[in-house]
């Protein structure tokens, strides 16, 4: 029974059109399916992610109010700047032409046409990355890469859809293409250092630092806004006890409050590369409503600055 269930899997797997298929029909069938019986399966999982029960009736914690805006804030900046390429016409609008283009990562190519992909004209090394989505990429280095495979990848980023499944409302009105950037490393390899500003109307209440080699469990250190230190980890994540405070940190600190005014909520992604600071993303759905934190009162901390805004609710 475990060959042919192996054989199957696998076949799925091969079949570029046919796995396109079930993930699409998966994610509408379980949004469907939490539509209809109100969130019983986003309840489920998110019991299961962070071990108490869901309260969108009285959100109070982080969590729960990334659950809570997920389904209900209906921001329409919220696809505008959960889209990788378009995110890019707001900073400037934001911060002005000349401060954009200081902080955005260079874009060397977008097209919704993989074939179109110039490859030969690209450097050495670059990041693929889908406009609709977080977290997938494809990294080349040093010149490597199978262009075939790229293209196969890249045509199935475009005909499936992200965040439908977990109620990620943003990323669905997203016009979906493939864009390709240069990329961050730091001289031993590592990726550059990431700093995330919780925002919360506008006003930064703590920042995660992450570090090191991002493949191979990287450390997360935690400060609040004026980078005092907190005995705050995530499970299973290395902690430094010290990290000095950036002496950009100030200018990081002001890109992050003008991003985040139009957000009752938003977590502010920024890179530091050899002293230079640059656009991650904006995050709205951090690690979609589970994040774990030790000890779980801080996440219940975090929640307590954010003061739920109805302009945007669905029933207005």
């Amino acid at each position: 029974m475990n060959k042919i269930y192996k054989k199957m899997k696998d076949n799925i797997k091969n079949n570029h059109f046919l796995l396109i298929v079930l993930i699409t029909i998966r994610a509408y069938g379980i949004y469907f399916l939490n539509k209809l019986c109100n969130y019983k399966l986003e309840k489920i999982r998110f019991y299961k992610k962070v071990g108490y029960k869901l309260n969108l009736k009285n959100p109070r914690s982080f969590n729960e109010k990334i659950i809570w805006k997920k389904i209900n804030d209906k921001n329409p900046l919220l696809p505008v700047t959960s889209d990788k390429y378009e995110v890019r016409s707001y900073i400037k609008k934001v911060l002005g032409e000349e401060k954009a283009e200081e902080i955005l990562i260079p874009l060397l190519y977008i097209t919704d046409k993989p074939e179109n992909i110039p490859f030969e004209k690209l450097p050495s090394a670059f990041i693929i990355k889908p406009n609709h989505t977080s977290g997938t990429n494809i990294v080349v280095e040093n010149g490597h890469f199978n262009k075939k495979e790229i293209i196969k990848t890249c045509r199935r980023w475009l005909k499936t859809p992200y965040g439908l499944e977990k109620l990620e409302w943003a990323y669905q009105p997203i016009k979906r293409k493939i864009i390709i950037e240069k990329l961050l490393r730091e001289d031993d390899g590592n990726f550059p250092k990431q700093f995330n500003f919780y925002m919360f109307h506008g006003k930064c209440k703590s920042v995660h630092v992450i570090f090191g080699n991002k493949t191979n469990n990287p450390s997360i250190n935690f400060f609040d806004e004026k980078w005092n230190f907190l005995s705050v980890k995530k499970p299973n994540r290395l902690q430094v006890l010290k990290i000095e405070k950036p002496k950009n940190y100030e200018i990081m600190l002001e890109i992050a409050e003008k991003l985040a005014e139009a957000f009752d909520h938003v977590r502010v992604d920024l890179y530091q590369l050899n002293k230079k600071i640059y656009f991650g993303e904006l995050t709205h759905y951090t690690a979609s409503g589970t994040i774990k934190l030790d000890p779980s009162s801080y996440e219940i901390e975090l929640g307590k600055h954010w003061k739920i805004k109805p302009k945007y609710w669905k029933n207005n």
